[in-house]
C-alpha cells in the first residue's frame, strides 16, 4: 500500500508539471492533427483519381483497389497463407506508396513528440515551454528524427512481415519481440532530445535500453501509479454515470439520460488525454533520474525508487 501511496503521489505530481505548464497539452493535439492531414494527403488522391465512374458508385472503388492490389491474391485471404499472399499481392506502386504515406506519418509523429518532450524537460529543468521553441528544437534535430525514423520503420516492417509469414507459434514468438522492441523503445525520444550525439539510431535504441534496466522497477511500479490515479478518477465517473442514470430513470426524462452520457463520454476523453500526458512527464521525469542523476520538482527521490534503487555506474 505504502507504494500505491507514493503512486498517487507521482501522478498529482505529474498533474501539476502539468497545470503548471498548460502549453504541454498542445502538442499531443498537434500529433494528431499533422498526422490525420498527411495520412488525408496521401488517400485522398488515390481515393478520388479519375476513373471514369462516379464516385458513388461500386465500379469506382473496384479501379481504386485495383490500382494498389492484385485483387486476385486478395481473393484467397481467408487463411493465414491466404493474408500473407494478401500482402504479396499489393501491387509496386501500392507498396511504394503505402511505406510514403507510413514514413512520412512516422517522421511526422516522432518530430513532433521531440518538440513535446523537450518542452517537458524544459519543465521540469524550471524552465519556460513554448510551442515554438519546441518546433524549433526539433527541426535542429532533423537529422536524429530522419535516421530513427528510417530505423525504427525498417524494424517495425521485419517484425510485421515475419509476422505474417509464420505459422501461430512464429505469430507468437513475433509479437513477443515486437513487445520487446517497444519496451526498449520508451526512452528512445529522450535520449534524441538530451544527448548531442545520438544520431546513429542503433547508438539511440541502446541508450534507451540500458536507461531502461537501471529503471525497470521504477518504470514498472511507476507507470502503474499513473494509471492507479487515473483508474481511480474513473471509477468515481462510473459512480456518477449510475447515478445520473439511475436519476434519469427515475425522473422518466430521456434528456437527462442523454446529458449524463454524453457529459460522461467527453470526461472519458478529458482524462484518457490527460493521463496520456502525464505518463509522459513522469517518463521524462524518470529518464532524467535514471540517466543523469537529476530529481526535477515536484518529484522526490521516495517516488522515483518505487521498488528497487536506481542502479549507479
Amino acid at each position: 500500500m505504502e507504494k500505491f501511496r507514493r503512486s498517487w503521489e507521482l501522478f498529482k505530481s505529474s498533474l501539476y508539471v502539468m497545470q503548471q505548464n498548460k502549453k504541454l497539452l498542445v502538442f499531443p493535439i498537434l500529433t494528431a492533427t499533422f498526422t490525420i492531414i498527411i495520412t488525408m494527403l496521401f488517400i485522398l488522391p488515390v481515393a478520388f483519381q479519375p476513373t471514369g465512374y462516379s464516385y458513388t458508385s461500386g465500379e469506382h472503388w473496384g479501379k481504386v483497389v485495383n490500382t494498389i492490389y492484385d485483387t486476385g491474391s486478395m481473393a484467397h485471404s481467408g487463411n493465414h497463407y491466404g493474408r500473407y499472399q494478401a500482402l504479396s499481392g499489393v501491387k509496386p506502386l501500392g507498396v511504394a506508396y503505402f511505406a510514403a504515406m507510413y514514413f512520412v506519418s512516422m517522421f511526422c509523429a516522432t518530430f513532433f513528440n521531440v518538440a513535446f518532450y523537450s518542452q517537458i524537460l524544459s519543465a521540469l529543468g524550471g524552465g519556460s515551454v513554448t510551442v515554438g521553441g519546441g518546433l524549433r528544437f526539433a527541426c535542429g534535430k532533423w537529422k536524429q528524427i530522419l535516421m530513427w525514423t528510417a530505423f525504427a520503420g525498417l524494424i517495425g516492417f521485419i517484425i510485421k512481415s515475419l509476422e505474417q509469414r509464420f505459422g501461430i507459434v512464429g505469430q507468437i514468438v513475433m509479437k513477443l519481440v515486437g513487445a520487446a522492441w517497444s519496451i526498449a523503445c520508451v526512452f528512445v525520444i529522450p535520449v534524441i532530445v538530451t544527448d548531442e550525439e545520438a544520431i546513429n539510431p542503433v547508438k539511440v535504441l541502446k541508450k534507451s535500453a540500458v536507461t531502461l534496466t537501471r529503471t525497470w522497477g521504477e518504470s514498472l511500479i511507476g507507470y502503474v501509479g499513473v494509471s492507479f490515479g487515473g483508474s481511480i478518477i474513473m471509477l468515481i465517473s462510473l459512480v456518477w454515470l449510475a447515478g445520473g442514470i439511475f436519476a434519469a430513470i427515475a425522473l422518466h426524462s430521456v434528456l437527462l439520460g442523454v446529458m449524463v452520457g454524453v457529459s460522461w463520454l467527453f470526461s472519458i476523453i478529458v482524462l484518457s488525454y490527460i493521463m496520456s500526458v502525464a505518463s509522459q512527464i513522469f517518463r521524462c521525469a524518470l529518464f532524467l533520474y535514471a540517466a543523469h542523476g537529476d530529481l526535477p520538482q515536484p518529484y522526490t527521490s521516495e517516488m522515483m525508487e518505487l521498488a528497487w534503487k536506481v542502479k549507479k555506474g
